[in-house]
């Protein structure tokens, strides 16, 4: 059994930043399931939002306005206190990130440069071309490096150790020789992402498959706002990888069938930089309505941008046109799509990030505190990751050096080990008939088919109805590859359980809320309801699927409105 006082799971940004925080005054390690810079982190390519006014347009921005914005594009479900202090930590964040050495973009009097992003009063997303994501993975496991962290790379986590309303730890299987051992520690941060590879079209890598939250949730720690998911307007189409919103901040239009920039019948005052919902509805309604390309895309132009800018602002996406569409976008229009790209939901946490399960704490796109409501603005999560992380860490390690002793846990490690133990062994020595890659196939497609950007009762009943059925066939599994040493077919099949679990959370808050509110867009239902919905949707789990209950969302300075971009 390994022991440190404070444990982070994960090795994503929010994951290293927790960790970097944590060691100023603990003993702590990250486990993660990838080396930590193959973290999805490093996908994210537009830049980070913190309210400087390093902009020409943005000398009047402030982070009120940037806790306003935010507000509004959660379609005021957000958390407003929490949003204030997110708000008012960006920019010291973003500072401390540049004096470790992230090599942020410069305006000609050296400042960090900044872009205008979707939903945003002002250009306030900093970046580094369009690999800021990247970069800063880099710059904070340089930082975990220096500070000698230990770091268990390969090791995925399989169950949370909870032990009367008390965290103990956690149980973890070594990917590469398939060992199952238990980590017994003081507090655990998890920082695990989100789970758009329960979805179809996904702009997530592979390993975002929502395991982290759906260990929590099997271990009593509710979930929350899980019916809200975001699609981003511009996956690439065949691939569905990202293509940044900075792109557009940079000037790149969308265009449809007829030439027509026709976000100007959606959004005629923000056009191509409107919020992620309404420009991925708009983009699927051109297709839907026949003015698409070829039933599936539209168009993301850069070519009127140049080549030097393109080069210069947007090199990372120009790569990926050459490398997997075959164009050049200096030359071709991108056909693009909307993919599903972000979860807003996650494990229930509040401003502290702490938990209802006392020593165990969430950030990043694994939680939800919430901030982003039914509706994520670009270059937000980047900054949720950095702020989040911090006070995850910083909390988790006052939890470590404040606490009284209440035994040391390790009597209910240990059982938890063993049972771990015995579900491996039973997975492994299955002989159904059921493969696990059609069940996670099949479930992609109900879910990017049926609870996908337009909703309706009876589409998503038919999906439920399918995950129940998946989740029993899952029950009769027989895996391809019965060995232990890097036996991804056992890993994944382990991390499609709680895929199973949260589609069907997903699925059943969606049905239940009956009402339009940011990315949950019910045809059914085509108005906002905030004298009956103005509510986060708490998840808890049950074999028999999960209870809702509901929690009011409180307004403290910005009272709802009509959201008009």
């Amino acid at each position: 059994m390994q022991y440190h006082q404070v444990i982070v799971v994960g090795g994503g940004l929010a994951g290293l930043r927790a960790a970097i925080e944590a060691s100023n005054a603990t003993d702590v390690a990250v486990v993660s399931k990838v080396h930590p810079i193959r973290s999805h982190s490093g996908a994210a390519q537009g830049g980070i939002n913190a309210a400087f006014g390093n902009h020409p347009e943005g000398k009047d921005d402030s982070p009120q306005k940037h806790a306003y914005d935010t507000v509004k594009g959660s379609d005021f479900l957000a958390d407003q206190e929490a949003v204030l202090v997110f708000a008012n930590m960006a920019v010291p964040c973003v500072s401390e990130l540049e004096h470790w050495g992230a090599p942020f973009d410069r305006t000609e009097e050296g400042k960090i440069a900044q872009r205008p992003f979707g939903g945003a009063g002002f250009p306030r997303t900093c970046y580094s071309a369009d690999k800021t994501g990247h970069v800063l993975l880099h710059t904070l496991f340089e930082q975990v490096v220096k500070r000698k962290i230990t770091v268990y790379e390969e090791w995925q986590a399989l169950a949370l150790v909870v032990e009367d309303g008390i965290c103990r730890g956690l149980v973890a299987m070594d990917r590469i020789s398939g060992k199952i051992e238990g980590f017994r520690a003081e507090a655990v941060v998890f920082a695990t992402g989100g789970a758009g590879r329960v979805y179809g079209r996904s702009t997530n890598a592979i390993i975002k498959t929502g395991s982290g939250m759906g260990i929590a949730y099997r271990a009593g720690v509710p979930l929350k706002d899980m019916e809200f998911i975001q699609f981003h307007p511009t996956s690439l189409v065949g691939t569905n990888i990202l293509l940044t919103e900075g792109a557009r901040g940079e000037g790149a239009y969308l265009v449809n069938r007829l030439g027509r920039r026709f976000m100007e019948d959606y959004s005629p005052n923000f056009m191509e930089l409107a919020p992620r919902d309404i420009v991925s509805r708009s983009i699927q309604t051109e297709i839907n309505e026949g003015r698409g390309f070829d039933d599936d895309s539209v168009h993301l132009d850069l070519r009127h941008l140049g080549a030097q800018k393109i080069m210069e602002r947007l090199p990372g996406i120009r790569d990926i046109c050459l490398h997997f569409a075959g164009l050049d976008p200096i030359k071709s229009p991108i056909p693009v799509q909307p993919g599903q790209h972000y979860t807003m939901g996650g494990i229930d946490c509040n401003q502290d990030c702490e938990t209802p399960v006392a020593g165990f704490y969430a950030a990043g796109e694994a939680s939800c505190v919430s901030i982003h409501g039914a509706n994520r603005l670009g270059g937000n999560s980047l900054m949720e990751t950095i702020v989040f992380g911090k006070i995850a860490g910083g909390k988790a390690a006052e939890f470590v050096t404040g606490k009284q002793k209440t035994g040391d846990g390790a009597p209910a490690v240990e059982a938890a080990t063993e049972r771990e133990q015995g579900r491996v062994e039973q997975l492994l020595a299955g002989e159904g008939l059921e493969s696990p890659g059609k069940i996670r196939a099949e479930l992609k497609d109900v879910m990017i088919g049926k609870v996908g950007i337009f909703r309706e009762q009876r589409p998503m009943e038919e999906a439920l109805d399918k995950v129940k059925e998946l989740k029993d066939r899952y029950s009769r599994l027989g895996l391809s590859y019965k060995g232990r040493n890097y036996n991804l077919d056992l890993a994944r099949t382990l991390e499609l359980g709680c895929k199973l679990d949260l589609a069907e959370a997903i699925t059943v808050g969606a049905i239940a809320r009956k009402e339009c509110r940011g990315s949950h867009y019910r045809l059914d239902y085509m108005t906002r309801d905030d004298q009956n919905w103005l509510n986060h949707t708490i998840y808890e789990y049950a074999p028999e699927g999960p209870r809702l209950s509901y929690r009011p969302v409180v307004p403290s300075i910005f009272p709802p409105e009509e959201r008009k971009y």
